[in-house]
C-alpha cells in the first residue's frame, strides 16, 4: 500500500451511479409494495479507490428506487439504512469516521443553506489516533424526520415546516438536495475526506377524499355531476365578465363562470375535471367563445426564492424576494351533450392533465412553489378581446401533492375515441434531477 496520503487521499474511481439522469418518481409508484422498512430493498454502492485502485472506503446504501444504477429514493419517515467498510493496508491517522444526512436549498449564485443535518459517529478514537489496518464494518440507520426547525430569515424564529421534496429543473433558479455522506476526519493541517450521493425525497402528501358522487363516477366510470346536483363535489368562482369584437365591428359581452373540482388539492398523474358555463345575448359570439380551442384556462406554477418566500403576499419582485410563474399545463375542453345548449348558454366539460413529474406544492423558506388555475382571455377567430392575452383575469389556489386519497382512483371523463390537443412546453423541464448526476453525485478526496 502507498502513503497514508495515498491511500486516503486518492480518490480514484468511484462506483455506483454513472451518468444517467434519476427517473421520475410519485409517492404512489414507490410505495406500491408498501411502507415499511422491509421496502427499502435496492443496494446502492459507492467507493472511493486507493492508489492502487483498490476501494479503501466505501458506503452502501438500502432504498426504494427501482434501480441500485439510479439515485436512491426515500419517503418521508423512511430509515436511511446501509453500511460503510473501510479497508487499510496499514493502520492510518484518524479523528473519527461520522455518518449523516445533509439538506440544502441553493439559489443560483448564493451559498447553499443547510436546513437538516443529521449525523452519527461510527468510529471514535481512544487511546490511539489511528484505524488499525484491515477491514472495519459498521452499519448504520438514519430516521428522516417530517419536519424542519427553519428560520426564513436572520431576524425570525425557527418554525416547523414540512420537509420539502427534492427540487432541481434544468434552468431552475433554485435547488433543494438532500445527500447521505460519509466523513472520515483528518487531524490538525489535513482535510477531511468524504464521499456522498444525493438521494431523491419524495413526501407522501394525501389529496382529501371527493365527494361521494364524484367517487362513485370514478368507480363505475359513469358521468361527472354537475354543481347544482353534488354541490359537495365542485368550487365555482366568481363570474368573469369578458368584452371584445365581433367580426372587427361588433362589440360584445360574454359572461364566464368556472367551476373547479373540489377539494383544490390534487395529485399529480391525475386529472383535474373543470366545468365552464359561457352566457352572452349575442349567439354568434357564444358559439366562438365556446369553441374547445378558444379557452385560455392553465395550471400555473409560481416559484418563489428568498427571503420573504413563505409569504404569498409578497409583490412578484422586492429587494428580498424573486417569483417565476409559468404555465404547466392547459385545460382541453368538449361541449357537454345533454342540457348544456341554450339560446344564451354554452357548458363544457374539461380536465387539466396534471402528469407525474409535476413537483408537488410546498411552503418552505427560501424556496416555495405554488399552483393556480389561471383564467386569460379567449382567443378565437373572428374575436378580438379587449384585454391583452397575457392579462390575467381570474385565479385560484389550488395544491398538488404526491397521493390520491385512499381507495380514489381518478379517470378522465373526456368522451370514447377523444383525442386530447398537443400541448405546448409550458415547462421549463420534467423529472426529478435533470441537471444530471454531475451536480449532485460528489466524491470529495484530498492529499
Amino acid at each position: 500500500m502507498g502513503s497514508a496520503n495515498d491511500a486516503i487521499g486518492n480518490p480514484g474511481n468511484s462506483t455506483g451511479v454513472g451518468d444517467t439522469e434519476l427517473p421520475v418518481y410519485t409517492a404512489d409508484a414507490v410505495s406500491a409494495n408498501g411502507s415499511g422498512s422491509s421496502d427499502l430493498r435496492t443496494e446502492h454502492t459507492y467507493s472511493l479507490n486507493n492508489a492502487k485502485g483498490k476501494p479503501w472506503l466505501t458506503l452502501r446504501v438500502h432504498s426504494r428506487s427501482p434501480s441500485g444504477k439510479t439515485l436512491p429514493v426515500f419517503l418521508d419517515g423512511d430509515e436511511i439504512r446501509g453500511e460503510v467498510r473501510i479497508e487499510l493496508e496499514k493502520p492510518e491517522g484518524c479523528k473519527g469516521v461520522l455518518i449523516g444526512v445533509l439538506a440544502e436549498n441553493t439559489a443560483v449564485g448564493q451559498e447553499a443553506v443547510p436546513f437538516l443535518d443529521l449525523t452519527s459517529p461510527l468510529w471514535t478514537p481512544s487511546s490511539s489516533s489511528k484505524l488499525p489496518a484491515g477491514s472495519l464494518t459498521w452499519p448504520f440507520s438514519l430516521t428522516l424526520p417530517k419536519e424542519a426547525l427553519v428560520s426564513a430569515s436572520s431576524k425570525e424564529a425557527p418554525k416547523c415546516y414540512p420537509l420539502p421534496p427534492t427540487f432541481s429543473e434544468r434552468a431552475s433558479p433554485a435547488y433543494i438536495d438532500y445527500k447521505v455522506t460519509v466523513t472520515v476526519k483528518r487531524g490538525a493541517f489535513r482535510v477531511n475526506q468524504t464521499l456522498s450521493t444525493s438521494f431523491a425525497y419524495v413526501p407522501r402528501w394525501v389529496a382529501p377524499a371527493p365527494s361521494a358522487l364524484r367517487r362513485l363516477a370514478y368507480s363505475d366510470g359513469s358521468p361527472l355531476i354537475g354543481p347544482e346536483a353534488d354541490p359537495e363535489g365542485w368550487h365555482v368562482l366568481p363570474p368573469v365578465k369578458v368584452t371584445g369584437t365581433l367580426f372587427d365591428a361588433k362589440s360584445v359581452e360574454v359572461e364566464a363562470i368556472l367551476a373547479l373540482a373540489s377539494p383544490l388539492s390534487y395529485a399529480n398523474g391525475s386529472p383535474i375535471p373543470l366545468l365552464l358555463t359561457l352566457k352572452s345575448s349575442d349567439a354568434q359570439a357564444l358559439d366562438l367563445v365556446a369553441q374547445p380551442s378558444a379557452s385560455a384556462i392553465f395550471l400555473t406554477r409560481t416559484i418563489a426564492i428568498g427571503s420573504t418566500a413563505t409569504d404569498e403576499t409578497s409583490p412578484r419582485r422586492s429587494n428580498n424576494t424573486y417569483t417565476f410563474p409559468e404555465h404547466i399545463a392547459r385545460a382541453f375542453w368538449w361541449p357537454v351533450s345533454e342540457g348544456a345548449f341554450s339560446k344564451d348558454t354554452r357548458i363544457l366539460q374539461g380536465e387539466i392533465d396534471v402528469k407525474k413529474d409535476v413537483k408537488p406544492g410546498f411552503v418552505f423558506p427560501r424556496l416555495s412553489i405554488r399552483y393556480h388555475i389561471s383564467l386569460f382571455p379567449f382567443t378565437a377567430s373572428c374575436f378580438v378581446p379587449s384585454a391583452p392575452a397575457d392579462q390575467l383575469l381570474l385565479s385560484e389556489k389550488v395544491e398538488i401533492v404526491t397521493e390520491n386519497a385512499p381507495g380514489v382512483v381518478p379517470r378522465s371523463h373526456a368522451p370514447p375515441g377523444y383525442t386530447k390537443p398537443e400541448e405546448g412546453n409550458y415547462n421549463n423541464s420534467m423529472g426529478y434531477l435533470e441537471n444530471g448526476n454531475q451536480r449532485f453525485y460528489h466524491h470529495h478526496g484530498f492529499a
